[in-house]
């Protein structure tokens, strides 16, 4: 829930949208970071909760982004930050909703990235480590005091800004930053008779 709008709903959605627009006349940045989490070994976890998550997380973000994106063209300029997490990049345990949901972040990330190019609309993730309350009952008190936003902040506004790259995935957490890429090894041709197990 945003402002009393459900970000789940495309309808509620395009009225927040277009109360905006109304009040400043354009939308230059979008942050997608609504959340929630239903934590649960794979095995343990329904297939609703598993919904619920990548409702928010994705289906949310997509609602938000695809509502948002016409402003953006239209104007020729656009920032628009998901908040990935470390758990989409790396995984962990507990976590297959929320990590395919963060993983799939990446993804529309990376092709929203190459479409927004030519009308200068920027794409990025932030995967924060972050004390909120999602992490709150996680996490020791001291560790989450380190945690706050003011330590990831910075990074957000980097990359929202007139200057920001495209297509990058920001870790951050405690005033640490770091780039987090995905690779591919140098390919080895094998011959066709060597084709096989």
């Amino acid at each position: 829930i945003v402002d009393g709008h459900d970000i789940t709903d495309e309808a509620a959605v395009d009225a927040l949208v277009a109360s905006v627009i109304e009040k400043w006349g354009r939308i230059d940045v979008l942050i997608n970071n609504a959340g929630i989490l239903r934590d649960k070994s794979f095995a343990k976890m329904t297939t609703d909760d598993f919904r619920k998550v990548l409702e928010v997380h994705l289906m949310g973000s997509v609602n938000c982004t695809k509502t948002v994106w016409p402003h953006m063209v239209e104007a020729g300029y656009g920032r628009i930050l998901m908040t990935t997490s470390t758990s989409g990049i790396y995984g962990n345990f507990g976590q297959s909703n929320y990590g395919a949901a963060k993983s799939g972040l990446v993804g529309l990330m990376n092709v929203l990235a190459i479409e927004g190019a030519k009308k200068n609309i920027k794409v990025n993730a932030i995967a924060p480590t972050a004390a909120t309350r999602m992490t709150e009952d996680l996490l020791p008190q001291q560790v989450l005091e380190l945690l706050g936003p003011e330590t990831i902040a910075p990074g957000v506004l980097f990359l929202c800004s007139e200057g920001a790259p495209t297509k990058t995935i920001l870790g951050a957490g405690a005033g640490v930053f770091a780039v987090s890429q995905m690779v591919e090894s140098r390919g080895v041709f094998l011959p066709e008779d060597a084709r096989n197990p």
